[in-house]
């Protein structure tokens, strides 16, 4: 009888059979709905209250969170492989390690809400609804790619997502100019403008909160703080290291950027502020960046390559997430492995459209210069050379 039981688990679990009757084994187990999970207390600027310190996570949420945490990863390294294979030239700043930024954010918006970033998004350009295939061909120049081919790393966009900018802090009074837009079109619309800690000493930063602070704008103000700018620590670029109290006379709140959950939360309340007329709020989100501040940055001239392994063994998002859906009864390690083997799957197959796809025709160079424009001659670098141009 034991010799026949062994016989049947081991057709049931041999390799022909093995993802099916996995599957099927999964769906029987009685996971748990919902559960409810302690979140740390944010620090509070001109706040007389903040997110709450509790919420509620959801399987079907945890599930979906988990999945679009591991493609941003996989979709990282899979980039990180391609630039040192040369498919991907010129700048390329990764956001690995900072998963539960982006997430978190789209998770405490409406998708018809607005997002603006610097360069380091194709976190947020996935979040907002782009295609792997079509992040990884716009690496790669190809014409499948979200821009077709002509942005890059830096200049990605999507609907209500504005890139990918590759000039130090230069979206941020743009994305004070959305959230105008938002206030005089009377939508209930907010716009998240979203600057790392080196762009936080910028000029311009400070003239967007003033004009968004004047006309009450619905502008959240988000700091990205992966404590190095470059390659330069905090401490020795900025005199005040609490940029959630930068806005002087806006209301901030410092939140645990590791824990979706805990950035989830400060974006809904975020995001209500700024829907009740109170004007613009700014939120710092601490978190880290495992790769350097681009490709041409090894990462561990500045900082410490034990400084790197603790935060991937104390504070990483996404196992911090996994030990909290298991530990729920959420999900398993079972269900979670096959999750990680679709995303790698998915991956590979965009990494191999972005490599096979065909770049842009010469005469493309002027195409989508203006929106909704009739046809019109653009002069190329020779003089004699004109590219028509078409939306």
């Amino acid at each position: 009888m034991r010799k026949m039981l062994a016989a049947v688990v081991s057709h049931v679990f041999s390799g022909a059979t093995q993802k099916p009757a996995m599957r099927g084994l999964l769906a029987s187990l009685n996971f748990s709905n919902d559960a409810t999970c302690d979140i740390k207390k944010c620090d509070l600027y001109r706040l007389e209250e903040g997110p709450p310190t509790s919420t509620v996570l959801t399987r079907e949420e945890a599930l979906k969170y988990y999945r679009t945490m591991q493609v941003i990863r996989r979709m990282e390294l899979k980039s990180d492989q391609m630039y040192k294979q040369k498919f991907i030239r010129g700048f390329c700043h990764l956001c690995d390690g900072q998963e539960a930024c982006c997430v978190g954010l789209e998770a405490g918006i409406n998708p018809t809400d607005h997002v603006i970033t610097s360069y380091r998004a194709h976190g947020l350009c996935y979040t907002r609804g782009l295609s792997v295939k079509s992040i990884l061909a716009e690496l790669t120049g190809r014409r499948g790619g979200c821009a077709k081919g002509k942005g890059g790393s830096m200049h990605m966009y999507g609907k209500h997502f504005y890139g990918g900018n590759g000039i130090v802090g230069a979206q941020v009074p743009l994305g004070a100019g959305i959230a105008f837009a938002c206030k005089y079109l009377g939508n209930g619309q907010v716009c998240l403008a979203l600057y790392g800690d080196g762009a936080a000493n910028q000029g311009q930063v400070a003239e967007a909160y003033n004009i968004s602070a004047l006309w009450k704008l619905p502008c959240v103000f988000i700091c990205e703080n992966n404590r190095y700018g470059m390659g330069t620590a905090v401490e020795r670029a900025a005199a005040s290291t609490d940029y959630h109290k930068r806005g002087n006379f806006i209301p901030g709140l410092r939140v645990n950027g590791m824990d979706i959950l805990s950035v989830r939360e400060a974006t809904k309340f975020a995001a209500d502020h700024c829907r009740s007329g109170k004007g613009p709020i700014l939120m710092e989100l601490q978190t880290y960046r495992y790769h350097g501040h681009s490709m041409s940055d090894p990462g561990v001239s500045y900082r410490s390559r034990e400084e790197v392994h603790n935060m991937r063994s104390k504070s990483d998002p996404i196992m911090l997430l996994r030990e909290r859906m298991i530990n729920n009864n959420l999900s398993n390690v079972e269900e979670l492995k096959e999750i990680d083997a679709d995303v790698r799957k998915e991956v590979e197959e965009a990494a191999q459209f972005a490599i096979t796809d065909p770049e842009p025709t010469l005469d493309e160079l002027a195409h989508h210069l203006y929106y909704r424009n009739p046809p019109f001659e653009v002069r190329g670098t020779n003089k004699w050379i004109k590219y028509m141009s078409v939306s």
